[in-house]
């Protein structure tokens, strides 16, 4: 499908400049525009315009998953979509991204392509609102997980990202934590209570399904730094499967690994698919044809913020582009 919807001048929805300081709650939804984001209010304010009224009740994130925080066996509530509507993203006064909207279908790995610079990684990190950790970010539009918006003003952040995980480019263990304690470190900071057979069980689970078990059952309490760097990605992936996620983001997860590394992460993902929905951003074109059923393809064209040309089935996209762009990007001619 190609993209035909007309630029128009946007505005922020939402901007975070101190959210470290601010409480979950705080930090949603918070308007606080820069004098260029100011001054295009009017035009373009779609979510908390004249006219808009907070609902008097909305459903929180994960509102039926009560049990998952003490049945670790349990299977979370079951796979989720994600769908990106209308988003459009600012560093300050520069705008990165527009009018961007993408549905990631449940149980599927969707992965976003594109050259370096045309919002990629921008787009992956709004989904699961780590763009407002960076300071004079903005952005406007609407990210709903099975059709509550992760940014409305009744969600909380850590609830968002409990329910959409992120794995990111360069494997970030704590590496003076043991691979045990690497696993469920999350547990913690998300306020799950868990005893200790819990917890040796879905140390074992989240390893197993992480393809790492078999490699590190015998040496838990070792350091997680001491591992290889391709071990230590899917450690980072175990630790994010250890929340029971319904997403997982994966921003480049194999560009710093070995050929038989980065085969391991690939049927790893193939694995998880079947329990999670995947989104994962990649330059290797042969790896997004082999990892993913959807593809969208991300350009920024002449200093202008980046946009999709193009998504849709993987195998379409690579064989039957419909626009000369995208043919010319996925078989090799720029990028």
């Amino acid at each position: 499908m190609t993209s035909t919807s007309p630029p128009l001048p946007p505005s922020p929805d939402k901007e975070y400049p101190d959210v470290s300081d601010r409480s979950d709650d705080d930090a949603a939804g918070r308007v606080v525009g820069s004098a260029a984001a100011q001054r295009s209010l009017a035009p373009w304010r779609r979510k908390r315009g004249a006219g808009y009224s907070e609902p008097s009740v909305s459903p929180r994130l994960g509102a039926t998953a009560a049990t998952e925080t003490l049945a670790f066996g349990a299977v979370s509530v079951g796979l989720a979509s994600l769908d990106a509507r209308d988003i459009t993203a600012w560093f300050g006064d520069h705008m990165v991204l527009e009018r961007v909207s993408l549905t990631m279908q449940a149980g599927q790995v969707t992965a976003l392509i594109g050259p370096s610079g045309c919002g990629k990684s921008t787009f992956l990190r709004i989904l699961n609102r780590m763009h407002q950790l960076v300071p004079g970010a903005a952005m406007a539009g609407e990210v709903l997980l099975d059709g509550t918006d992760i940014y409305d003003q009744s969600q909380r952040l850590t609830e968002a990202r409990r329910q959409i995980g992120m794995v990111f480019q360069k494997p970030n263990p704590f590496p003076a934590m043991s691979i045990y304690d690497n696993v469920v470190a999350g547990l913690k900071l998300t306020g799950v209570k868990a005893g200790r057979s819990d917890k040796d069980g879905l140390v074992q689970e989240c390893l197993t399904k992480a393809g790492l078990w078999r490699e590190v059952h015998d040496r838990l309490r070792q350091p997680g730094g001491a591992l290889s760097g391709g071990q230590q990605q899917r450690l980072c992936i175990a630790r994010s499967l250890a929340i029971r996620p319904r997403v997982l983001l994966m921003d480049e997860p194999c560009s710093a690994l070995d050929p038989t590394s980065t085969r391991v992460i690939e049927e790893t993902i193939a694995e998880l698919v079947k329990e999670v929905t995947i989104v994962i951003v990649t330059h290797n074109m042969q790896q997004a044809q082999r990892v993913s059923d959807q593809c969208a393809f991300f350009l920024a064209e002449q200093n202008q913020p980046g946009f999709i040309v193009e998504h849709g089935p993987t195998d379409v996209m690579f064989s039957e582009p419909q626009d000369p762009r995208t043919a010319d990007y996925v078989h090799g001619r720029f990028g």
